[in-house]
């Protein structure tokens, strides 16, 4: 997809006013003839980019999940493909197949060897069913396993991008070792020997996000979301319906505010006003900056501190302190 073009199709529920007058201004500017209706379609627009503003700073956590999800947001490969340079796709586990559902290989990044992966959904219905909605088998982790150790045995830092609704659930993958793939993953990266950086660019649903969610640095899209569970799901579990799911991503705080505030994440990576989806061009730009700064800094460290940092920093997660009541 082309970068910098904006997408608003299909249309969130939310953006219906802002949607609305921008048509009646490209309404205008097509039968525009007169000094006047110029300044009024000038007004308009102003108004559009203040209304633009105005709903985007006020987003409710259900909101973000639905941008998160938008089809047009940008994804693995579009990342790839206007980010990094020499990229070379690399496939299969060595073991079962191949899973399109993630997709890696060697790249450059900054004039920098990298190895690169990350969760690929597709934008229709047959590259969905091609890339099963972002879901990876076992046999996807084991091939981001293989990445891994390739770029420990060729010193090369590792980047992950995450978005997935999930990794399968279905009976085949267990029965192949969903479970210990992912487990193998968590071990591998807690002890890799080269710098990590996670970013979190959509969906961050369970141990499917986990699988490739281990590194030095956790950073995370303005509008991406990052949990335990999706909020139609534990909507379905505790309400035994899914029409509370807006209820229940208030309770899970899965947004990048929430996760910075509980140390989850390191880093919030701004999006255009409108959602990345908006401004494809723009949000390259800001994530390659920023993809940029977190390598050049991570490269400081060497390895012995690089590893310390990363146990620390995980093992941190999900501390608590146990109160004894004062005696009566």
């Amino acid at each position: 997809m082309a970068s910098g073009k904006k997408n608003i199709s299909p249309i969130l529920e939310f953006e219906k006013p802002i949607i609305d007058l921008e048509a009646k201004v490209d309404e205008m500017r097509a039968m525009a003839d007169s000094m006047e209706i110029n300044l009024e379609i000038d007004k308009l627009e102003s108004k559009v980019r203040r209304l633009r503003e105005e709903v985007y700073s006020k987003l409710t956590r259900w909101q973000r999940v639905q941008i998160a999800r938008h089809p047009q947001r940008p994804q693995t490969l579009d990342y790839i493909e206007n980010i990094f340079t020499d990229f070379v796709e690399l496939h299969g586990d060595r073991s079962f197949r191949d899973d399109p559902a993630i997709v890696g290989g060697l790249a450059r990044l900054d004039g920098r060897g990298v190895v690169v992966v990350g969760h690929q959904k597709g934008r229709d219905t047959k590259s969905n069913l091609m890339r099963n909605f972002g879901m990876p088998n076992p046999e996807g982790y084991r091939k981001a396993h293989r990445l891994f150790e390739l770029a420990q045995k060729f010193n090369k830092p590792v980047v992950c991008l995450i978005d997935t609704p999930g990794a399968y659930p279905g009976m085949e993958a267990e029965e192949r070792g969903q479970a210990e793939a992912i487990a193998r993953n968590l071990r591998l990266m807690a002890r890799l020997s080269v710098p990590i950086i996670i970013t979190i660019i959509g969906e961050g649903a369970s141990g499917g996000a986990l699988g490739i969610g281990i590194g030095d640095r956790v950073l995370m899209l303005e509008n991406a979301w990052y949990s335990v569970i999706a909020p139609e799901s534990c909507s379905s579990i505790l309400w035994r319906s899914w029409e509370y799911k807006e209820q229940a991503a208030e309770a899970l705080k899965l947004t990048a505010p929430d996760l910075q505030k509980f140390g989850i994440i390191d880093r919030i990576v701004p999006e255009p006003i409108g959602g990345a989806h908006a401004d494809h061009g723009a949000m390259f730009a800001t994530m390659q900056r920023i993809l940029t700064d977190e390598l050049r800094g991570l490269l400081k460290f060497d390895t012995t501190d690089l590893l310390e940092q990363r146990l620390n920093k995980f093992s941190a997660m999900g501390i608590w302190t146990e109160v004894s009541a004062d005696p009566v």
